[in-house]
């Protein structure tokens, strides 16, 4: 797993050590079988590398932490702006000059990942972010941290910025957890139970309330479709091949083979028919495909037209607390977007009139859609 974004390669340190006082004696052998293994199963894992063929010394510029570098990649791929990541690169270490000069990690880092991908989907220089004049939605992550939910550097945050981005919201001093109310747990039991249907264990209640939204989608897709973790990787990566099988152990001593004998050609409604065999015994599963799905085709804003509101990337709508007939204020929320875990407030630009809205929470949106219209 070493080499380009992490570590160096440690066979490599071992071998340059050896026989010098700082020999750690390893066994090379050992060493050659891990890397060996570890090399079939990182190329499983191809889909989420960060596509990089040599070192670079890029890092000495951006200051990315190498673990970020390859998240912030796919979530770039997955707002659909991976071909302009030398822009998004530059942008961070512009962001991190910004922000005070962070010591970057979780959760400092990810501020400065979200505004550098806000910026580049806005269209947003340096400038732009240090205009008082201008209103922007700064992503929720960056409010934090400004704020003083992750605590504050020795020397502060750059004061005209923090200004800024909180807009009045009063700034957290010390311990920000000090700051939270108690939690009632059996009150917090009872909702998330009556959220998934089912009786909670200590371990569920305890991640829904440390993550949220993630432990709910983590618990609807375990309530859908089982423990997932115990199907093999490619299996659940790239799905069966025609012909092939597989053997899934489902608990201790209980284990089903399942294979794949054939599919069908995608039919009038855009599903499929899989041929599937589950201990020899034939089934047969309908799926519906990308195309069935249905990708919904929205207008595009134009650009200029300060009527259209337009969400600048690839996500999903998780808030519209507008509704037509309503006048709103410059720098007033429109509507909020959740891309690859980052959230980020659409805001007026101006004072208008919602004349139309034509999105609500759940609907998935491209970079140009055009999702409010104001009079």
């Amino acid at each position: 797993m070493s080499g380009l974004t992490a570590q160096p390669n440690l066979s490599a340190m071992a071998s340059a050590l050896a026989g010098s006082e700082l020999d750690p004696e390893l066994d090379p052998d050992v060493l050659q079988s891990l890397s060996r293994y570890w090399e079939v199963v990182r190329r499983y894992y191809a889909p989420f590398e960060a596509d990089m063929r040599a070192g670079t010394a890029d890092v000495y510029r951006h200051e990315m932490p190498g673990p970020q570098y390859t998240n912030l990649r796919a979530q770039a791929r997955g707002m659909g702006l991976e071909h302009r990541w030398d822009e998004i690169c530059q942008r961070y270490a512009e962001v991190n000059l910004l922000f005070g000069d962070l010591v970057k990690i979780t959760p400092t880092s990810t501020a400065v990942a979200d505004m550098a991908l806000c910026m580049v989907a806005n269209a947003l220089s340096r400038d732009d972010v240090l205009d008082p004049a201008r209103d922007l939605a700064f992503p929720k992550s960056v409010f934090a941290l400004f704020r003083g939910e992750v605590g504050a550097p020795p020397e502060g945050f750059p004061a005209d910025l923090q200004r800024k981005v909180l807009k009045g919201q009063p700034v957290i001093n010390g311990r920000a957890a000090a700051h939270l109310p108690p939690a009632d747990l059996a009150a917090e039991r009872q909702d998330l139970e009556a959220a998934l249907r089912r009786p909670v264990s200590e371990r569920e209640l305890s991640s829904w309330l440390l993550f949220p939204s993630l432990f709910l989608e983590f618990a609807r897709h375990r309530d859908r479709f089982g423990d997932a973790s115990v199907l093999p990787t490619t299996a659940f990566f790239y799905g069966l091949r025609e012909g092939e099988e597989i053997e899934v152990e489902v608990a201790p001593g209980k284990r089903h083979v399942i294979g794949l004998l054939g599919r069908t050609e995608p039919d009038g409604d855009g599903c499929v028919t899989l041929f599937a065999t589950v201990d020899s015994q034939l089934q047969l599963v309908r799926l519906a495909t990308a195309a069935a799905t249905g990708h919904v085709t929205r207008t595009q804003a134009q650009e200029g037209n300060s009527a259209h509101v337009s969400a600048g990337l690839a996500g999903t709508v998780v808030a519209v607390p507008v509704r037509p007939g309503q006048v709103v204020a410059r720098g007033e929320t429109l509507l909020a977007i959740e891309a690859m875990k980052m959230e980020t407030h659409i805001i007026a630009e101006r004072d208008a009139m919602v004349a139309e809205v034509y999105v609500v929470p759940g609907d998935p949106v491209g970079p140009r859609d055009l999702l409010i219209l104001l009079a």
